[in-house]
C-alpha cells in the first residue's frame, strides 16, 4: 500500500451520508482517502503494515499539505485520539483515523501514560526517553516491573461523527534497551508470549500481540463496514 502524493484537498459538499453505528460519511469520502492523522514516521510505517487491503488510499497530513499540530489537552488516550481525529477530519474534509497510545508503568504510578511521546520534555528523542524511564526504575525488582502499552484509535468523519476502539497489551520493563526494531519504548517492553522485547522481533510478530495491532484489526473491520454502507443505495 502506498501513500498518496501531496495535493490540496477541499471538504466535500455531498449531503448524502450513509450511517453505520453513528458514523456518517459521504460516499465520496469513503471511496477516496483515509487520512492517518500523524506525521510520526514510526506510526505511519506501522499503519501501512496494519491496514492491508482496506478500500481506501492512505494519506497523511503532510501529504495533504495540512499544517499545524493538535494540542493534546485530553486527560485520557481516548480524548486525545478524538481531538486529533476530529481536527484533521474537519480541516481536510476526509475520513480520518487517529490514535493516541503510550506506555503505562505500574511502578511509576502509570507514567509516562498519555505523556509517553513527550516524557521528560519536548527536546528529548526516543532513546533519551527510554534512558530516563530506565533511570527512574533502576531499583525496581523484576516482579514489580509490570506495565502495558495502551492504544485508542479514533475514526471521525468531516461532519463530526466519531467512534473509538481501545486495546492494550501487558508486559514487563527490561533493565536495558534490547533490539534494533520498532520505535519508542519497544526496546524495553518485554512480552512474555514472545520471550523478547518488541524491538527484538519482526514487526509481523509484534503486530499479532501489540496494542496497536489489536486495535488496527478491529479498525479494519469497521472501515470495511463503513465502505459497505457507502455502497448501499
Amino acid at each position: 500500500m502506498q501513500l498518496l502524493a501531496p495535493e490540496k484537498t477541499k471538504p466535500t459538499t455531498d449531503s448524502s451520508k450513509p450511517e453505520i453505528s453513528g458514523l456518517k460519511l459521504s460516499k465520496t469520502q469513503v471511496q477516496q482517502k483515509l487520512l492517518i492523522a500523524t506525521n510520526n514516521a514510526g506510526k505511519i510505517r506501522e499503519y501501512l503494515e496494519l491496514l492491508p487491503g482496506i478500500p481506501f488510499a492512505l494519506t497523511t497530513p503532510r501529504s495533504e499539505n495540512l499544517e499545524g499540530e493538535v494540542d493534546e489537552t485530553g486527560a485520557t488516550f481516548a480524548e486525545n485520539a478524538l481531538l486529533k481525529a476530529l481536527y484533521f477530519s474537519s480541516v481536510s474534509g476526509l475520513l480520518t483515523l487517529a490514535d493516541d497510545s503510550g506506555l503505562e508503568v505500574d511502578a511509576l504510578d502509570g507514567r509516562p501514560g498519555i505523556y509517553s511521546a513527550r516524557y521528560g520534555g519536548p527536546n528529548l528523542g526516543d532513546e533519551d526517553r527510554v534512558d530516563l524511564l530506565l533511570s527512574e526504575m533502576r531499583e525496581v525488582p523484576w516482579e514489580q516491573r509490570t506495565g502495558r502499552f495502551h492504544c485508542v484509535i479514533a475514526i471521525a468523519g468531516p461532519t463530526g461523527d466519531q467512534e473509538t476502539i481501545e486495546e492494550s497489551c501487558e508486559g514487563y520493563i527490561t533493565y536495558e534497551a534490547r533490539g534494533p526494531n520498532g520505535f519508542g519504548y519497544d526496546p524495553i517492553f518485554y512480552s512474555l508470549e514472545l520471550g523478547k522485547t518488541f524491538a527484538e522481533v519482526e514487526s509481523s510478530l509484534k503486530h499479532k500481540l501489540s496494542h496497536r495491532g489489536k486495535a488496527a484489526r478491529r479498525a479494519t473491520e469497521r472501515l470495511f463496514a463503513i465502505n459497505r454502507a457507502s455502497e448501499t443505495p
